[in-house]
């Protein structure tokens, strides 16, 4: 489910730029406005998509169930068969079915859900600047101890956010509700649209989520990761929301950008820290790198 920006006002959003760039956002919300239509138009088709190929495979996973149960109970009916007299073809005929089935089903419940390239992706070569990140929430219980001295540390490094493997614990904390990392894409894109990924309260071992992050800003970085910030938009994780929420950006920029600086605003309520889960960056990618 795509998450759309909430609304801000002009002041807030551009107390940190000129009267100028002020302006250009304004001029960004009209346009916002008119295309609104379209947009809604476009998520539409794109949930209904959604629904018709979640009934499909709902359907898959019923009729998998039956055949599972005709295996149970070793009564392998003909009529799935046709007019086949022989048992062993029968069998074979139904395991060939059965594995068919499974590998279709695993492999829509594998496919990614947003169906955009991430440019902020580790093992496609992405990667954490530490000197433009915060330092790490700092956790006792997070170590192994012999005779009273910590010799072995299991906290979650910042690049935890730019790998897939979303798992309770599996995730980047930071001191308090208010921090920042900044991101070395894969390659020079026009960003476009962000992502924020974290867990579900139904699966989090404390019953909550308070350390997930909800107000949050974007920035790209000109001029090789080391010129200006680029202001791409500021947006609201909503934890009461799918546990994937994807953001497209309020400001566009034409040149292409290497670095992407992500800024935690605020988180739902922890005192201690926030926890990052996954955080993914879209665009259209440039010819050269």
């Amino acid at each position: 489910m795509i998450a759309r920006p909430k609304s801000r006002r002009g002041a807030r959003v551009c107390r940190d730029h000129s009267e100028g760039a002020c302006d250009g956002a304004n001029e960004n919300a009209v346009l916002s406005q008119r295309e609104r239509p379209y947009s809604n138009w476009r998520e539409s088709q794109a949930l209904e998509n959604n629904f018709h190929e979640i009934l499909f495979v709902t359907e898959q996973i019923n009729v998998l169930k039956a055949l599972l149960r005709e295996m149970k109970k070793g009564d392998y009916s003909l009529s799935w068969f046709g007019d086949s007299t022989e048992e062993q073809n029968n069998k074979d005929v139904l395991d060939e079915e059965m594995l068919s089935l499974v590998n279709y089903i695993l492999k829509k419940l594998r496919e990614d859900q947003i169906q955009k390239a991430d440019y902020a992706l580790k093992s496609a070569g992405a990667s954490i600047i530490e000197a433009g990140t915060s330092e790490s929430y700092k956790n006792d219980k997070a170590k192994l101890y012999w005779h009273g001295i910590g010799f072995l540390n299991y906290e979650m490094p910042p690049d935890i956010i730019l790998q897939p493997d979303v798992h309770p614990g599996k995730c980047w904390a930071f001191p308090g509700s208010q921090g920042h990392t900044l991101i070395k894409l894969s390659r020079k894109i026009v960003p476009t649209a962000v992502t924020m990924e974290h867990i579900s309260e139904k699966i989090s071992p404390s019953g909550n989520i308070s350390s997930a992050p909800k107000e949050f800003s974007v920035y790209g970085i000109s001029k090789e990761c080391k010129g200006e910030e680029i202001f791409l938009g500021q947006f609201t994780y909503n934890k009461q929301d799918a546990t994937i929420q994807t953001f497209e950006l309020q400001h566009t920029v034409s040149e292409l950008l290497l670095c992407v600086k992500l800024k935690i605003l605020s988180n739902w309520g922890h005192s201690k820290y926030t926890c990052l889960y996954r955080f993914r960056v879209h665009g259209n990618p440039g010819a050269h790198t």
